[in-house]
């Protein structure tokens, strides 16, 4: 579900893949740790991103029902951490509230690209 190309409810362009997270058109996330159970992913920042280069961050994610065409949505909720264990141990999201709970804002919704 979580694999693919997809475009999220602000119009911006992303793909997935096992070792790639990729927001379109130049910023770059490398897979270290998918973590199912928990719904979050630990990846560098690509040294070429525009910003927070080489540092980490966390991806968190959830499923979304009754929200079509939305199927699920994400969060980084930490972006600029100086270790992948301080992005994996910081988090700061509320699933139970998606349109504020990541750090204040919404989880970015996403749907399959066609």
């Amino acid at each position: 579900m979580f694999k693919g190309n997809f475009v999220d409810d602000y119009g911006i362009r992303y793909t997935i893949n096992d070792t790639l997270f990729i927001q379109q058109p130049r910023t770059k996330y490398h897979i270290i740790k998918w973590n199912v159970k928990d719904q979050y992913i630990v990846a560098r920042n690509d040294d070429q991103n525009p910003g927070e280069g080489g540092l980490y961050t966390r991806i968190d994610y959830m499923q979304f029902s009754n929200m079509e065409p939305w199927k699920w949505g994400f969060c980084l909720s930490i972006y600029d951490a100086k270790t992948d264990i301080i992005a994996q141990n910081t988090a700061k999201t509320d699933r139970q509230n998606p349109k504020k709970g990541c750090n204040g804002f919404p989880f970015s919704r996403m749907k399959r690209k066609e």
